[in-house]
């Protein structure tokens, strides 16, 4: 019997949960979706998308917009939804689905008369472009400012040493003025405030430094050099297909096509691209609300370090959508055993009422609640392994691994066919991992079970080959330069090729650092190492063949395998660019032109993307990447108060300025005015409130990791750890100190008193 399409649909519809289902319900309006982790915001999104593609008044003319954070995330809704039409036995087509700023580049590019953007004349600013245009936009600042540059050079105690000067300066020109800058602009453009109104703001705010009058001279010299060479950033998309759309014809011709906007991670997305959707999503004048549905969970925005997202801007639509009894929530979640829900659940309540992040609450109240006992999904709230949630207490992070491999050993023996990963906060801390399992003294060899392990952030370092490469070859090509001293010091010290060190004050006097004289201070045993390493490769330069000059570089850096094949892929490339005869003047514009335009490619030994959830592998990854998977076993070391929430910092370098970053400060004088927070906030206000978000932020991080277990979650915070992960070099035994554990722990541990457990076997002392 040829079943109907409506039958079809009941079936679809019923393997949906409550959630789920008001967005399958949804006819018109405005819609707003508050989803807890793991209640399937993607797959009741992609089933809402087909059952609105299956509707007859879906004119032919007319298309389902979906919108998402990534691309990676776009593809696979758009397979899902592909795959829902294809059950329905409906044609794959009405419906596209894009990044925003993809679509706002397809409006944009659309109509080049009304946006300014000819796709044949202007090229999107990469990366490093990006980088170099900010140092260019600091040096024409500082020629127009010179009273202003000055007052910032002598502020704290200064005694006029020229040494002090030219340290000073460096760390203003290298790190603060690019840093306010790539913070500033970021947070000005997605919020659509024009640099003249950068000024205007500044006005508001009577500080010892005007941050905001610099960061708009900073804004408006960048958007300068943007037009003078024709570059767009991301930022110009959005704002380019904001000002096609208030073109009446041009907004009518693409309302017309749009039968409604779904949105997924809303939590992720800024004012100016809720804007662009609002504007899309707008029907005609007789429509009261847009056909907008956007789905996101608060709790889970974990983006506001990268990105100018704020949570506040999702809660306050689900707040309108509320009122108007347009608000569904997605409370139920499959994902993970009961105890684990609970633990999230008791974690996200006693943030919010620590104070632990000052004014700002970091979460939304919403808890997660296990799905009934008829769920229509497979595998929903999984019987936990063992306890279920495990906490720890390690002597020293030495300890933390070897406990970290002995559990790992035994669950995947158990069941191979299972999955587990680490969690961590820095990238610093999975290298460290993965190179003491991996080292031959370890107590348990994982490689031994048959269990491969996986670091993810190393296996994103051969993108970086070609720019580490350049630096190393600009510091060879002019040591004396402050500029190419620093940049390849911190890609040394960032190797452990030499001892971690604050890079400035040896960069402020290239000579003296390089080839010290017999009048001259002696150095530290620190300085003296790191010179020695400088003056090797120096001699390389002269020494060697230049066709042979980046495969010795390679070496030294310390290269991995699959990067010694980038490396050699570059110079080969570099070669043939240079028609044979590479030199230091031919191979410097090249490769700067590789990586301007990213041209290069790294060799990919492996296909990364399928490797994050293989059985019988510990994958190593950061807390930020693991955000929408989950994994069987998940571990959280390192859990220190030092790390999360951890504090901002004011660096070393930079403290001459103030106990405060320029940076941070503008940050938080923007989102104020942006949520119409008057007066806006002094500078000592503005770092408090930095601070307060940057502490929420963590928080919310760290709900994020929790929530990617299904059976097992083992968190612990060694007694003993480094206190700055960047310098720590575990073989030359770095020093640990005592830390703090995570102020989360101690009650999660009288909450379940039956998750601090001691492992059978306690692995001790640091391998020698």
């Amino acid at each position: 019997m040829t079943t109907t399409l409506e039958q079809r649909l009941a079936d679809l519809r019923a393997s949906l949960r409550p959630g789920q289902q008001e967005l399958a319900h949804w006819q018109e309006g405005s819609l707003a979706v508050s989803a807890v982790p793991g209640a399937g915001k993607s797959y009741g999104m992609a089933v809402a998308a087909a059952i609105t593609l299956a509707r007859p008044q879906l004119t032919r003319a007319q298309h389902l917009v979906i919108v998402t954070f990534t691309r990676s995330a776009a593809a696979h809704l758009k397979q899902q939804i592909r795959q829902h039409l294809r059950d329905l036995q409906l044609p794959l087509s009405g419906f596209t689905v894009q990044t925003l700023h993809g679509l706002a580049l397809n409006i944009a590019t659309r109509h080049p008369q009304l946006s300014g953007i000819h796709l044949d004349q202007v090229t999107l600013i990469t990366p490093n472009r990006h980088h170099r245009l900010l140092r260019q936009c600091v040096d024409q600042w500082v020629v127009d400012h010179p009273q202003l540059y000055q007052d910032l050079l002598v502020r704290g105690a200064f005694d006029g040493e020229e040494t002090e000067r030219l340290r000073r300066q460096s760390v203003l020109r290298s790190q603060s003025l690019p840093e306010l800058a790539e913070i500033a602009i970021r947070e000005a453009k997605s919020s659509g405030l024009r640099s003249q109104q950068l000024y205007a703001l500044a006005e508001q705010v009577h500080d010892e430094i005007s941050v905001l009058a610099i960061a708009a001279g900073l804004y408006e010299r960048y958007q300068r050099l943007l037009q003078a060479q024709q570059l767009i950033d991301y930022d110009d998309m959005i704002l380019a297909a904001l000002q096609v759309l208030d073109n009446t014809s041009a907004r009518q011709f693409w309302q017309q096509q749009v039968f409604a906007v779904f949105e997924d991670e809303a939590q992720d997305s800024t004012p100016l691209q809720f804007r662009l959707l609002n504007v899309l999503a707008s029907q005609d004048a007789s429509k009261t609300a847009p056909n907008l549905v956007r789905v996101g969970d608060p709790n889970q925005a974990i983006n506001s370090t990268f990105t100018p997202a704020d949570p506040l801007f999702f809660r306050e639509f689900c707040q309108q959508c509320q009122e108007q009894g347009r608000l569904g929530t997605m409370n139920q979640a499959g994902r993970s055993a009961p105890i684990l829900i609970q633990a999230a659940n008791f974690m996200l309540e006693w943030i919010n009422h620590s104070g632990l992040a000052g004014l700002e609450r970091p979460f939304q109240p919403q808890a997660i609640q296990a799905v009934p006992q008829d769920d229509p999904q497979d595998n929903a709230n999984p019987l936990p392994v063992g306890q279920g949630l495990e906490i720890h207490t390690p002597a020293d992070v030495y300890q933390t691994v070897d406990w970290i491999a002995q559990r790992v050993c035994e669950l995947l023996t158990a069941d191979p066919d299972a999955s587990a990963a680490v969690l961590v906060r820095e990238n610093k801390q999975g290298s460290f991992i993965a190179e003491r399992l991996r080292h031959p003294d370890q107590p348990v060899d994982l490689a031994a079970q048959g269990i491969e392990i996986f670091d993810v952030g190393s296996s994103a370092r051969p993108s970086r080959v070609p720019l580490e490469m350049l630096t190393v070859l600009q510091f060879l090509a002019r040591p004396h330069s402050p500029d190419a001293l620093i940049a390849a010091l911190q890609i040394f010290v960032e190797r452990q090729l030499i001892p971690a060190q604050e890079v400035h004050s040896l960069a402020s006097q290239p000579e003296t650092f390089l080839y010290p004289g017999s009048l001259d201070p002696p150095q530290t045993p620190q300085v003296k190492q790191a010179r020695i390493f400088c003056c090797q490769l120096l001699r390389s330069r002269w020494e060697l063949p230049h066709y042979r000059l980046i495969s010795f570089l390679a070496i030294s850096l310390g290269y991995n395998p699959t990067e010694l094949a980038t490396a050699d892929k570059l110079a080969a490339r570099l070669s043939q660019q240079a028609r044979g005869a590479p030199a230091m003047t031919t191979t410097l514009p090249i490769l700067q032109e590789l990586i301007s335009a990213e041209r290069f490619d790294p060799v990919e030994v492996e296909e990364v993307e399928t490797q994050y959830l293989r059985p019988r592998q510990l994958t190593i990854i950061t807390m930020h990447k693991a955000k929408g998977l989950d994994w069987d076993f998940v571990f959280l070391p390192f859990l220190h108060e030092r790390m999360i929430p951890g504090e901002l910092r004011v660096p070393t370098p930079s403290q001459f300025l103030g106990s405060f970053s320029l940076a941070e400060v503008a940050r938080a004088q923007i989102r104020a005015s942006v949520h119409n927070q008057y007066p806006l906030p002094t500078l000592e206000q503005a770092w408090q409130r930095a601070r307060d978000l940057k502490s929420a932020e963590e928080f919310r991080l760290l709900y994020v990791a929790m929530t990617r277990a299904k059976r097992l979650l083992w968190m612990s915070a060694a007694q003993q750890a480094p206190y700055n992960w960047n310098w720590f070099d575990w073989q030359r035994q770095t020093k640990l100190d005592p830390q703090s554990p995570c102020p989360v722990l101690k009650p999660l541990r009288d909450q379940f008193p039956q998750a601090e457990i001691a492992p059978t076997d306690v692995f001790i002392s640091p391998i020698p």
